[in-house]
């Protein structure tokens, strides 16, 4: 008998929307011939890995479940495994495996994972962007959010996006800020340029840099401003301005036009 031989019993999992963290459901048994004992986050624990239908790892490692007791052969054990899904939506293979922390994966040494194929869907259902304009309305916000190429919408929305009073986004930030949703990401920061004249735009350009137009970041090392938010996350402030510090994606191509502080309301 194999000294570590998982049989795999039942697998229940949620539907997956990419970026999203759910919980599955395994029961597993022991039918190896050693104990199985985690020792904290050391020690035998319970992973996944996220594969493309090639089989080319796209997430290796996957959050640790330890067994909250030692598991003899024979024995099963249910487990409740954090379950953080892939970005983009698309098809994957979901493996779970066994790792003793700090040595090897089961996989590694022969032992057979278990394989779920799953459909990661859209992190949002569909293409609604609701906008809270923080200092009231102003007609240069108001005719930028008209030319947009994605349905903007007052509520009922899938994402919320936080502008100041007169802030123009550019025609396409719609569509790229919800792309960007769709992938994965719970919160989408734009690329910030300032307005006004020569010179306050000079001064105002130097503040800005951190949020100059340009790729995408997902570690931009500054908070994103004027973000747009699901799943209920609200705004901070920065610099006068709407602001989210946690994770989240820095799209530099979608663009806001920012009134300098001189020709801005207060939010």
């Amino acid at each position: 008998m194999e000294p570590l031989a998982p049989v795999w019993r039942e697998t229940i999992l949620a539907p997956q929307r990419a970026g999203a963290t759910t919980t599955a459901h395994l029961v597993l048994e022991n039918g190896g011939a050693a104990t199985w004992r985690s020792r904290g986050e050391e020690g035998l624990q319970l992973s996944y890995h996220w594969l493309d239908t090639r089989g080319n790892a796209i997430v290796w490692d996957g959050t640790r479940t330890p067994f909250c007791r030692p598991v003899a052969p024979g024995e099963r054990i249910a487990l409740d495994v954090r379950l953080d899904a892939p970005r983009p939506p698309g098809r994957y293979v979901l493996r779970f495996d066994l790792v003793e922390e700090h040595r090897f994966w089961l996989s590694e040494v022969g032992v057979e994972p278990h394989d779920v194929e799953v459909d990661v869907a859209p992190l949002i259902a569909d293409r609604r962007l609701a906008v809270v304009v923080h200092g009231g309305s102003d007609p240069r916000t108001e005719r930028a959010l008209a030319a947009q190429d994605e349905a903007v919408v007052v509520d009922q929305a899938s994402a919320t996006a936080h502008l100041v009073a007169g802030a123009e986004p550019a025609p396409d930030w719609a569509r790229l800020v919800l792309d960007a949703h769709a992938e994965g990401w719970r919160a989408v920061g734009p690329a910030l340029v300032p307005s006004g004249g020569a010179l306050e735009r000079r001064r105002a350009a130097r503040t800005l840099h951190s949020w100059a137009p340009g790729g995408r970041n997902p570690r931009l090392g500054a908070p994103l401003l004027l973000p747009s938010l699901v799943d209920g996350l609200t705004p901070d402030e920065h610099r006068g301005l709407p602001a989210y510090e946690g994770e989240g994606l820095f799209e530099g191509r979608a663009v806001v036009r920012l009134p300098t502080r001189s020709g801005r309301r207060r939010t």
